[in-house]
């Protein structure tokens, strides 16, 4: 899966040389001057996050799940947006699922060899219960990594929604997922360091995927997060505040409310409820 005949645009040489001969300053703009590239690479790709996330929508208005597969770099940032769901949206915690080759170990360290299996990563979905009724998303700046490109082979073949996020136009990967998203970001500050401005992009759009999935799934109203978790103070006080300027309630009266009802959603249906 490694060997194809396709260039690798995130292996080609830096736009830069003698990067060790720079003075901090100029690394620093250098590295920023490469970052501003990101964005319009990804609004280049919009046309195809669209449909992804429409199909997205689809599957789990029908009970389905979204699941994130990675390794490295990529896997880190899949189980990264899939654990702020639950706390920005209140949404179940299996609802977005991200997966990693090598497992939970390799979230803090690389696992050897882990993202060369071709078969482990259809075990490590089937351990959450993956069904055809829910959604895959490859994850892999190269397009070519074997643990990603043959799970979401194999879910495809299932009949489940597979999409992918990818910076090689022609890769393994955009030809095995059905709704491909490619970003090409062009070359890396250091040659082939894919955490950089490819794993940008991979958050951007992952951030966009998630995000504008659970807001068509009514998770937010207006634009505050109504269904947020109460973790912590900072929390605590942000859904008081929204309370307020819905209700006119005093800072102490809507904390309180807050605190018993346990949502902004659920405080303010109790509040008109009662009106």
């Amino acid at each position: 899966m490694r060997e194809e005949n396709f260039e690798k645009i995130t292996e080609k040489d830096s736009l830069y040389d003698h990067l060790e001969k720079m003075s901090v300053h100029e690394l620093l703009v250098n590295i920023n001057n490469e970052d501003k590239k990101v964005p319009f690479a990804v609004e280049k790709a919009i046309p195809q996050i669209e449909v992804l996330v429409e199909r997205i929508i689809e599957r789990l208005q029908k009970g389905g799940r979204l699941f994130y597969i990675g390794a490295g770099t990529s896997g880190r940032l899949g189980i990264l947006d899939a654990s702020e769901c639950p706390p920005t949206f209140g949404v179940e915690e299996d609802l977005v699922v991200g997966l990693i080759a090598g497992g939970d170990t390799a979230i803090r360290k690389a696992v050897e060899e882990a993202e060369d299996s071709t078969t482990q990563g259809w075990q490590d979905l089937l351990a959450e219960n993956f069904t055809k009724r829910d959604v895959l998303i490859g994850i892999a700046a190269s397009g070519t990594t074997p643990y990603v490109v043959s799970t979401v082979k194999k879910a495809r073949e299932t009949g489940a929604i597979t999409g992918c996020i990818t910076m090689n136009p022609g890769s393994p990967l955009e030809k095995a997922a059905e709704y491909p998203v490619t970003v090409v970001v062009g070359p890396e500050f250091v040659t082939g360091s894919s955490r950089m401005k490819a794993g940008t992009a991979q958050k951007l759009v992952l951030n966009m995927i998630s995000t504008s999935t659970l807001i068509k799934l009514g998770r937010v109203k207006g634009n505050k997060m109504v269904d947020m978790q109460l973790t912590n103070a900072k929390l605590i006080d942000r859904g008081t505040r929204m309370i307020m300027n819905e209700t006119q309630l005093s800072y102490e009266d809507a904390r309180n409310l807050l605190l018993k009802k346990g949502s902004v959603r659920l405080a303010l249906k109790d509040f008109f409820h009662k009106k």
